[in-house]
């Protein structure tokens, strides 16, 4: 990381500060006493690669205009005249996908959030478009509209044509975004008749419709909501707050693949599943999984010609497909270690037997994903010995999903089975087993995004630190990218140590200033690095959400902040205001 106050031009965008003249001195004065500014949200939420654009961001920041810190380059913000408003500008090379955005002053700095960069043509949404018979068109699929619930009561329409037999996936991003929205998808014909409804996509509060057209002609898509979190009164929501993002394709688009990940280092063969994917001989294709970092866990598979790439996970073994019949230990089929194997309990009651060897004293982690995949299938786990005696059991374990962390008692043969809690069955049951050796390894995380330091005091900043799978590596904790007014001593740590508490001293005569800094924990010996994260995607009540925001386009940050603020203006004598 640059040192504090060298070369950041490129992330930041304000006007510089000038006091050649009394009026100037005085509105740095009123700065001084300014309130820290406060985003919400940007909207539009996306913007295309290459374009200038025109983005409000509702929240509060006086005076105007705050400057703006975005997280990496090619991301130019210009502040317009109008209060809330700025040019944005994106660089052709800037990089794809989400980014965090802070809007700052002398006082302090906003949460981060959101601006999504995008290879394809960004529409907005054009109001008023509430009467489903007088919608927005869209001419051309696929499309991304950027819209916006504005008022309680708001319902927003779009219609496209369709070919008779085309399929139309709609999804809309709005709880990811961290909008306070839990939308809705409705399609009805021309008419105003219902032909489909949908709430949730099975991962997230944001919902995904899908439909076959009978004949061709328009088809109107509606986007409304409710409040999430939700309020006592059941009503369709709107306020500035709720934007969100409607993605709408009649070609290819993929849901999943067989296997569900991908092994790294090799060109994993897949099976894409989804729609508008032409014929069976064309589903099969390669992912390109050959660059994936030793650390990954995920990289993403774009399947040709569609316009959007699904996520998968990464393993260090073969990547195989159940095979059936496997109900037993006699019929198990055999996974690696490590390993993964993609199955499907396909029946009610069904179960699913994988062998594998371990010798004594051995360590293994089992994960199962499914729910994480967007499937309905409530997983069970367990290990037993090969002649049927339970081991080890979890059907819930991070998440939704179960997980296991199991010591061989003996050298031999063992059995994973997997099943459905509820005893159902169906061909989207669909889950991902790993086995693996677990990693030593370490989760570092501060409780929150921003730090104040006033000139001649002291604040503490406490690191919770989670040893995972027997890390047991002596820490320094330091802090990167200080001012020189400001000092924090590094602390140091032991084998067990869970809890560092850092000091950040400013000297008396501190000059204001304003940047990013990162929490760095170095292994001693090694003096491999980790950071400190703030989690943005919670279950807790810290990111503004009581129930919190579980699943966001970026779920955490180890870009933090640092503010010193100018010291406070003098108090007036009482006495001499009397005399004036």
């Amino acid at each position: 990381m640059r040192p504090h106050g060298s070369q950041r031009e490129d992330r930041y965008a304000g006007p510089a500060v000038r006091t050649a003249c009394p009026l100037a001195g005085l509105l740095l004065s009123l700065a001084a006493h300014a309130a820290a500014p406060a985003l919400d949200t940007l909207f539009p939420a996306a913007v295309q690669l290459g374009t200038t654009n025109t983005v409000v961001a509702v929240g509060k920041a006086e005076p105007w205009p705050p400057k703006v810190w975005v997280d990496a380059p090619g991301i130019r913000f210009e502040p317009a005249t109008n209060s809330g408003t700025f040019s944005v500008v994106i660089a052709p090379d800037a990089p794809v996908g989400p980014h965090l955005v802070r809007l700052f002053n002398d006082e302090g700095a906003s949460a981060p959030r959101f601006l999504v960069v995008a290879r394809e043509p960004q529409i907005a949404e054009v109001e008023p478009d509430d009467d489903f018979t007088k919608p927005q068109p869209i001419a051309v699929l696929p499309a991304s509209v950027n819209g916006r619930l504005e008022k309680s009561g708001d319902v927003d329409s779009f219609a496209v044509e369709l070919a008779a037999g085309q399929t139309l996936v709609a999804s809309v991003e709005a709880y990811t975004l961290m909008s306070p929205l839990d939308a809705v998808l409705k399609l009805v014909d021309p008419r105003g008749v219902v032909l489909a409804m949908e709430h949730d996509d099975g991962r997230t509060l944001d919902p995904r419709l899908i439909w076959t057209a009978r004949s061709a002609g328009r088809h109107i898509v509606q986007v409304f909501g409710f409040a999430y979190p939700a309020e006592s009164d059941v009503r369709f929501t709107g306020n500035a707050k709720c934007v969100y993002r409607l993605h709408l394709a009649g070609g290819p688009v993929v849901d999943h693949t067989v296997p569900l990940g991908v092994r790294r280092g090799v060109r994993t063969p897949l099976r894409a599943f989804g729609w508008n994917l032409g014929k069976d001989a064309d589903r099969e294709v390669l992912s390109d999984a050959v660059p994936a970092a030793s650390d990954a866990t995920r990289t993403e598979f774009l399947f040709p010609g569609a316009l959007r790439p699904i996520v998968l996970p990464v393993g260090d073994g073969p990547e195989s497909v159940e095979s059936e019949p496997n109900g037993t230990a006699a019929q198990a089929n055999r996974i690696e270690v490590p390993g993964a194997v993609t199955g499907r309990i396909a029946e009610a009651d069904d179960e699913d037997c994988f062998v594998f060897k371990a010798k004594k004293d051995e360590k293994l982690s089992f994960e199962v994903r499914s729910a994480a995949f967007g499937f309905p299938l409530d997983a069970w786990l367990k290990v037993e010995d090969m002649a049927g005696k339970e081991l080890a059991k979890n059907d819930d374990g991070t998440g939704a999903d179960p997980g296991l962390v199991w010591t061989a008692p003996a050298d031999g043969e063992f059995v994973l089975a997997v099943g459905d809690l509820v005893h159902r069955g169906g061909p989207d049951r669909l889950y991902r087993l790993a086995v693996a050796h677990p990693v030593a390894s370490l989760k570092a995380t501060v409780a929150a995004d921003s730090f104040v330091v006033e000139p001649g005091k002291t604040n503490e900043v406490k690191v919770s630190i989670a040893r995972q799978h027997g890390f047991a590596a002596k820490l320094v904790v330091s802090v990167k990218g200080l001012p020189g007014s400001v000092k924090c001593a590094p602390v140091e740590l032991a084998e067990t140590g869970t809890e560092a508490l850092l000091r950040w001293i400013a000297d008396a005569d501190a000059k204001p200033s304003a940047g990013p800094v990162e929490i760095v924990l170095a292994e001693a010996g090694s003096g491999r690095e980790h950071r400190a994260a703030y989690e943005l995607a919670t279950t807790g009540e810290n990111n503004g959400v009581p129930q919190g925001f579980k699943q966001l386009v970026i779920g955490s940050t180890e870009k933090l902040w640092l503010t010193v603020p100018p010291p406070p203006a003098p108090k007036a004598d009482a006495k001499t205001e009397v005399k004036k």
